[in-house]
């Protein structure tokens, strides 16, 4: 099983930098666990390209039902208050943002306490650094 962060979720659908890779990863093990907010943070991530011209209105909807389907087979931490309280703890030893801790705390609930069961799977340099310290084997872009 691995953990997924929105950072490598995006790339699944939405073709940039670094999609091939996540996508290759996807094929390997398609067990996808993230955090309950994942949907919010992709759902901003479709709008603001949206919003730049990057994406126009059809395939924004494409995408917006790529990722439904995506995400009615995935497996997602909703312990608010559990995920709440890890994602402050983080805070104070990382130098991560407040999404980015809940994402790691949410992984944290998933290994039940053994962060080296299961793959963390990120492509934000930063969030691949905490965990990589939180105990986590981490998938992220080579050479990292």
């Amino acid at each position: 099983m691995r953990y997924w962060d929105t950072s490598a979720v995006v790339p699944l659908e939405i073709d940039e930098r670094g999609s091939d890779l996540v996508r290759t990863w996807l094929r390997e093990d398609s067990v996808i666990a993230t955090w309950g907010l994942t949907r919010l943070e992709i759902a901003s991530a479709i709008e603001r390209r949206n919003r730049e011209g990057v994406i126009g209105t059809v395939q924004r909807r494409e995408i917006v039902a790529r990722f439904d389907a995506l995400a009615d087979a995935w497996g997602e931490v909703t312990d608010l208050l559990a995920v709440r309280t890890r994602a402050a703890l983080l805070l104070v030893r990382h130098p991560i943002r407040a999404a980015d801790a809940a994402q790691l705390a949410a992984a944290m609930l998933v290994a039940e306490g053994n962060p080296g069961t299961i793959e963390f799977v990120c492509l934000d340099r930063e969030l691949a650094v905490a965990a990589e310290r939180e105990g986590f084997r981490v998938r992220t872009w080579p050479g990292d």
